[in-house]
Parts: C-alpha cells; structure tokens; sequence
C-alpha cells in the first residue's frame, strides 16, 4: 500500500544561518583564549553576534539572554535581532558558554543559539539556576527528578544495556554537588567533573558519539532553556526544575508568579518541533574542536540541528581572511 500522507517540499534550515552567528562569536572571541581577560573575550563574542545576527532575514526576540548574573556585556532579555522581516522567533544566546574557560585556556568553551517559533520558549524570569537531568533518547522514559541517584543511574544503565559501573556522569565541579557527586560514587557509577560548560555536559548526554552517559545536577536555568533546543532535535529527555541558590533569587522567582515545584520537561522548555540550534567551538575540547588560526585564516567546528526532521550535522568551516575581509564588518584578523 501506498503512503498516501500529504509530503511537505524541503524548507529553509534555519540552523545554517544560525550558524553564520556562531561561528562569527567564535571566531572574534577565541582571539582572548587564555589571556585572562573574561569580559573582553565576552564582549568580543557578543558584538559579532549581534552584527550577523541583525542581517538574517527574520523577526527575533532574546528570551535567553546572557550577562546578568555576572555582569559581564550582554544581549539582553527583550533584544530584537534580525532584519525584522520574515519568520517571528524566540531566541536563545549564549556568545560565550565558558567565559572562565576561554579567559583561562581551558577546553570546551562554545558558542551557542537556539530559535523556536515566537511565544514557544520558557521564559525562566529571574530564575538563574535549575536542578537538571539529562538523558539519551533510549533512557527518557525511566527517568526521575525525585528518585534516589542510584535508582536513576541503576534504571539508565538498563536501558542502555549497561552495567551501572559502565556510566559516565557530566557533573559540574561546585561545592554544591558534593552529596551528589558521594551518591553516584556510591551508587558505582564513574564521574566526569568540569569546571563550567552544563550547555556541553548536557549535549554530550544525547550525542551518540560522546562516552557521556547522563548528566546531574544544578546548573544554569538559560543554559537549560538552550540545552532543550538541541535535545528536542537529537532525541533524549531533560528533567529540571528552578533551584535558587540565594533568598534574593528565590523571593523573586516567586514575586513573579513561577511555581518553583514545577518539573520541566524537553517539551515544557520548547513548544513544538520547529526549532533550530547550533553551536560552534571556542577553546576545543572533548565535544567540539576549537577555532585554529592559519595565518591567512581559521577553521571552526560546528554542530546543527533542526528538530522537525531530527537532522544533526557536524560541519568544519574554512575561513579565508583575505577574501572575508573585503565585507564583514566583524574583524576576525
């Protein structure tokens, strides 16, 4: 028999052009790798994002923005970017993911957009941090934010045909996840502790190619949101849910009427499948490659994904100064 569906004709993949803006943070901002200067390597990302940005031919407004918690420069919640014509889109940003990580020469810094259709991204408020679990597409359904570490681990070690003493976990290197970090030793699991980067730690979860199994524990709430973007696309689940680390962020999450008992889902976060992601490499690393300068140009490693047709690219670029230069206004050299 036939498949008499209604076939929709190839559209635009968005992501290509999102990943214009990543490369171009990535490569203005790896000029400050290792040189300490966290704000400059920011700032340089941040200016080059918003120049390409602001030449795409859509309608977007920054519902994750950066910059706040640190006061470190920022696109800001609210921004409009782009030509203002076509698509209407909700952004997420992230110029820098790592800022410490590039001002110090340490890997997996990266530079991170994700768009959904206007009014279908999670607008955390003034909520900073989640608590997180992040899983593979073949562990979603075992999952739970509640349960007992080692109840997790032993129920996604299962569904990935492993043993538990086989799993990896991501978990950031924070005095607030000592108990954790003592649960999954004692549950048999092995740890993998990163200074900064839980946008990373969470696309290694769900990347087949990455020896991440899961990921645990309170990160960054927008780093989440953008998380979700890629997730919806490759598969897997995230589970979160607010975590104020202070009186300050708690009274205000509440003042604004968010529900701090509320368990997030991929599909809480991001409404929908028309949702589109990329991210480039800064520093390099375990995940993506870094930007690596050639003298009369560089070349990037990127990552894509569009969530409606599950398409996931890794896509090196070559970049020739000598011909880029003679139109972009960002100044790579």
């Amino acid at each position: 028999m036939k498949n008499t569906q209604m076939k929709e004709a190839p559209a635009k993949n968005l992501a290509f052009d999102l990943m214009r803006v990543t490369e171009a943070a990535a490569l203005a901002s790896a000029r400050w790798l290792g040189k300490g200067e966290k704000e400059a390597g920011d700032k340089a990302a941040v200016d080059a994002m918003r120049l390409c940005f602001n030449s795409l031919e859509l309608s977007g407004t920054v519902i994750i923005g950066e910059g706040e918690k640190d006061n470190a420069p920022m696109l800001y919640n609210g921004e409009k970017l782009g030509s203002g014509n076509g698509s209407e889109v909700d952004v997420a940003v992230d110029p820098v993911e790592g800022t410490n990580l590039l001002a110090f020469g340490r890997p997996n810094s990266i530079s991170v957009v994700g768009t959904s259709p206007a009014g279908t991204m999670y607008n955390p408020g003034p909520s900073h941090y989640m608590r997180k679990l992040v899983v593979p597409n073949a562990a979603k359904s075992v999952v739970d934010i509640d349960a007992p570490v080692a109840d997790n681990l032993k129920h996604i070690a299962k569904a990935l045909g492993k043993d538990v003493n086989d799993l990896v976990v991501f978990v950031l290197d924070k005095p607030r996840h000592e108990q954790l970090i003592k649960s999954i030793r004692q549950a048999g699991a092995r740890i993998q502790l990163h200074r900064d980067g839980d946008i990373t730690g969470a696309l290694m979860a769900v990347d087949s190619r990455s020896e991440i199994d899961v990921m645990m524990g309170t990160g960054g709430t927008p780093e989440g949101v953008l998380a979700a973007c890629a997730i919806k696309g490759v598969g897997g689940q995230i589970l979160a849910r607010l975590d104020p680390q202070s009186y300050v962020e708690k009274e205000a999450i509440l003042n604004a009427g968010i529900d701090l008992r509320e368990i997030l889902t991929v599909d809480n976060l991001i409404k929908g499948d028309e949702v589109f992601f990329a991210a480039t490499g800064i520093s390099g690393g375990s995940f993506l490659d870094g930007v690596r300068y050639t003298g009369n140009g560089a070349v990037t490693h990127s990552m894509l994904i569009r969530a409606k047709t599950g398409s996931l690219r890794y896509i090196q670029s070559f970049h020739n100064w000598d011909k880029l230069m003679k139109f972009s206004s960002v100044d790579y050299d």
